[in-house]
Parts: C-alpha cells; structure tokens; sequence
C-alpha cells in the first residue's frame, strides 16, 4: 500500500509590534509561506481561515488579549444596493476596469506614489520604492491579477489610470489585497466604487464572496467596511452573517 505524502505548511509567529490600527496596543502575526504548486490551494484554505496574503506570506493576527480584527467578507448573492451605492456606481459610469496580468508598470507606481503621499504619509508603505512595490504585485505564486481602472479617453483610446487593485481568486470568491487611486479625485468614492466593481465582478463569476481583509472594531481606517451587506464575519463560532 502506497502513503500520499502532503506538504503541510510551517507556521511562525511574529515579534510584537505596535498596533497600527489601535493606538497603544501591541500585535503580533502568525504566518506561513505560499510558495510551490500548492500556493494557490493553500491561499484558498487559508484566506477562508482568516488569513490574508502579503506577496508570498500568508498571516492573520496573534495578539495576545485582543480580538478586535475581524475578517470580513460580503455575500455578493443578497448585497444590498443601497441608494448611495448605485450614486457611486453612476457617478463613475465613465470608468472602466480591465482585469490584467499582475506585473507592476511605472504608471501604476507613480499613481501609488500619489495615493500613499497623500493618503498614507504616516502608514508602513510610506518609504515603499519602486523595486518594492514590484515585488508586492510581481512576487506570487496564486492566481493574482491587477483590475486597473482608467477614464474614458474623449479620442477613445486609452484613457489615464485613476484606480487599480491588486486581486486574488479563491475557490469561493474575490479577496482584494491592495487597492489605491487618484487621490485629486478624492470626491468619486472610487474606494468604494473598485469594491462595487469587485461585488459584480465576482457575480459574473459565480462566485458567493468578496472577502476585503480585517474589520477591525475602533478603528476609524477601517470602518468603511462595515457598510456593505450582508456580509459575514468570522467569528469563534465560524463565519456568522451580520447585516449591522
């Protein structure tokens, strides 16, 4: 009788670091790598577990007293349309996306510069070269694209990139990784118009979930998240639908 043999992943803890979600706490990350054929399979397994992927790491919070990050994903079957939302979607209706091979360009660094200056002066990213953010986009071994997202040229040709994000596809859905835009454009909520985006582009595909990272209770950065629904929450109890 023959024994299949199986690469179960190695997992590792972090240093503790501060919080850069809630001020004056301290967290710590478990994490493993996502390297070989499996990668794809394992980010799948593990993004359902809670875990979210940084180029070819997958991690998902450790901290010692403190459960405040939730990982959140939205049920794109029963999403509510809400009257904003369809403002949002109409408000730009002159911009397109086109999902593309995920390998980094200068035009995307250079909108990325922008978003991270403005946006983002004081975050993690903020001393990110261009050698890094190539290896944020290039690096991966799962099936990754990049939805870049341009305005309408008025010669119909290829129109300026305003928004692009960094992609993941699941066995069961969308997880969007990174996501920036044209800070001067501020005003078009193309934060939430790329999540939209992603909600029907994961319908298209049949598939039941868009999965956007940690909601994390008391953090202003990431209250937004909060307001697509229903969405589910993973829990002790495993993933619970909240429509709050």
């Amino acid at each position: 009788m023959s024994i299949e043999r199986r690469n179960f992943p190695q997992f590792f803890i972090t240093a503790p670091a501060p919080c850069p979600y809630l001020p004056g706490r301290v967290e710590r990350k478990i994490f493993t790598h996502l390297i070989g054929h499996d990668a794809a399979q394992l980010n799948s397994q593990l993004s359902q577990g809670g875990f979210r992927r940084s180029q070819n790491i997958a991690y998902r919070p450790a901290c010692d007293g403190c459960t405040s990050c939730v990982s959140v994903r939205v049920r794109v079957d029963s999403f509510i349309w809400t009257r904003a939302f369809k403002r949002t979607l109409l408000r730009n209706r002159d911009i397109t996306g086109e999902s593309i091979r995920a390998k980094a360009t200068a035009e995307q660094y250079s909108l990325f510069r922008a978003y991270i200056d403005s946006r983002h002066g004081d975050g993690g990213m903020v001393d990110m070269t261009v050698l890094d953010f190539s290896a944020m986009v290039d690096d991966s071994f799962v099936n990754s694209r990049i939805v870049e997202y341009r305005l309408a040229s008025p010669t119909g040709g290829r129109g300026p990139l305003v928004a692009a994000v960094l992609t993941d596809r699941l066995d069961d859905g969308l997880s969007m990784i990174y996501s920036f835009y044209e800070p001067e454009l501020a005003s078009r909520g193309l934060g939430t118009f790329m999540i939209l985006d992603h909600i029907q582009r994961a319908q298209r595909f049949g598939l039941p979930y868009l999965y956007l990272g940690y909601w994390v209770d008391g953090s202003p950065k990431m209250s937004y998240k909060a307001k697509f629904r229903p969405q589910e929450r993973l829990t002790p109890d495993g993933w619970t639908v909240t429509t709050s």
